[in-house]
């Protein structure tokens, strides 16, 4: 089944092509490990979870790419702030993390890299950039030079004067154009590095996912994913970085998502507006988050509040008491005329037809969801009707439970919604060429996880997480030492 997609890079609408079939490579920005998931992060994460299902249900073979960013200046002044190691920070939130995703059930990635794991392919890149003439070392630094690659400014469809005036740049005599953007800092004596032919620094920000998405995907991918913020400066210099060693392009399709907005702006820590997906899913279903983003079209910005979260609650109620709670139906089902004469077998048919429709016109969850609901309201319309004259008749309830299970097993399968949520799969999905797979840091990582679900009283998750890694032949004690692991 074909469809189209809006792509960021020409602005217009595009009939999804694969450059290998059914082979589909996606690669989206991952989160800085400093502090706790918000809703904004928590957006993105579930539009590409349910994005990368849909691939999946219509038979594409998905590799999907999502790092970490385990090394930045606000993990750097984290550990300052607390007295410890900047890894020790990363891993933490790495494990917190871990533990949003199982409950918001986003399914992990297939490779999930660490930039602190990659610094051998940074580093040949920018020798590279440096060495073709498109980067420039400045006192310890090193710089892209915006000046030597002439398409850019193509993908957020300004000049490089035009980006000039409206960013917000901070001088440096280091720099041959203002713009100009770092691809290597020195370190400052206090803070962590990294030994290269320039300095003992750490690498820029842009050039972390160009190292892996090279390693992990090669030099062209299908789909570049992550949110509309990122189009200027981080994707703009990711694209003049790949294509200026590549000459060909960085991704075939750009696909981005509208902001998370409260009151208007933006959901940021900086603006200290966020709410963390903790505070979501220790009020709430977590189901009830997913139907909220998918309610709203992917590029639309969607303005959050609790009002909105009590309302799709509601929504939420109405959509599971329709598909799951038919035991009443059975106990009053006998022989007599119809209750309201509905086409239950028609109307599952027209629904998947509509449904996977809206999806094939740019990813429309919205209007996809809107087909579900008018079928969840003639399901929930029959149910009160039937309870009315105290009776449904076997056809009545067969045609019932035949679309109530086809609704469900849609959402399921595709939106992520009514199924039960499994950390194993980061344990079972992960590639071995992942970074981040069965090993000695990937294991304290899911114990950290397991430590903060107990403190959050979770302790459902954190049993979870014992099972799970006992299922893999590895067993956990807690001591009063701590929480020891071993192999059976």
């Amino acid at each position: 089944m074909g469809f189209v997609l809006y792509n960021t890079l020409s602005a217009s609408l595009e009939e999804f092509v694969p450059i290998n079939p059914p082979q589909v490579n996606i690669y989206t920005c991952g989160v800085t490990v400093y502090d706790n998931s918000h809703v904004g992060h928590g957006r993105s994460l579930i539009v590409f979870d349910v994005f990368r299902r849909y691939l999946e249900k219509l038979g594409y073979r998905v590799k999907f790419v999502r790092n970490f960013t385990d090394i930045d200046d606000k993990i750097i002044n984290k550990a300052n702030e607390e007295g410890k190691d900047f890894m020790s920070i990363a891993n933490r939130y790495i494990a917190s993390y871990y533990l949003d995703m199982e409950a918001i059930n986003v399914k992990p990635a297939n490779v999930e890299p660490r930039v602190t794991e990659h610094m051998e392919e940074i580093i040949a890149l920018i020798s590279k950039l440096i060495e073709i003439g498109k980067a420039y070392e400045s006192d310890g630094d090193v710089y892209f030079s915006i000046d030597s690659f002439k398409d850019y400014g193509k993908l957020s469809k300004r000049s490089p004067e035009e980006l000039e005036a409206g960013a917000r740049i901070e001088p440096s005599s280091k720099k041959n154009n203002p713009l100009d953007f770092a691809l290597w800092k020195a370190s400052k004596s206090h803070e962590p590095g990294w030994e290269s032919p320039w300095s003992y620094g750490r690498p820029g920000w842009h050039t972390e996912c160009v190292a892996m998405i090279f390693k992990h995907l090669g030099e062209t991918i299908d789909i570049h994913a992550g949110g509309i913020d990122l189009v200027f400066p981080h994707h703009e210099n990711e694209i003049a970085q790949a294509e200026s060693i590549t000459g060909k392009p960085f991704a075939r399709y750009w696909m981005h998502n509208g902001l998370v907005t409260v009151g208007g702006k933006k959901m940021s820590k900086s603006l200290g507006n966020f709410v963390t997906l903790k505070d979501i899913y220790t009020k709430y279903h977590p189901d009830v988050l997913r139907l909220l983003v998918l309610f709203t079209h992917y590029r639309s910005p969607l303005d959050f509040s609790f009002e909105k979260m009590e309302e799709t609650k509601k929504a939420y109620e109405r959509l599971k008491s329709a598909v799951e709670d038919i035991e009443p139906l059975k106990a009053i089902a006998k022989e007599g005329n119809p209750v309201l004469n509905i086409d239950f077998y028609s109307l599952e048919k027209t629904t998947q037809e509509q449904f996977y429709k809206a999806l094939s016109e740019d990813f429309n969850t919205s209007l996809a969801l809107a087909h579900v609901f008018n079928a969840v309201g003639e399901l929930n319309r029959t149910k009160t009707e039937s309870f009315k004259v105290g009776y449904i008749t076997p056809k009545e309830l067969e045609g019932y439970i035949f679309l109530a299970n086809s609704l469900k097993q849609t959402l399921k399968d595709i939106f992520g919604l009514l199924e039960e949520n499994t950390l194993s799969t980061t344990l079972k999905t992960l590639e071995p060429a992942s970074s981040i797979n069965i090993s000695t840091e990937f294991l304290e990582i899911l114990i950290n996880a397991r430590n903060l679900a107990k403190e959050n009283k979770d302790f459902k998750v954190a049993d979870f997480i014992r099972d799970e890694l006992l299922k893999q032949g590895i067993k956990l004690e807690d001591t009063k030492a701590g929480t020891i692991w071993k192999k059976l």
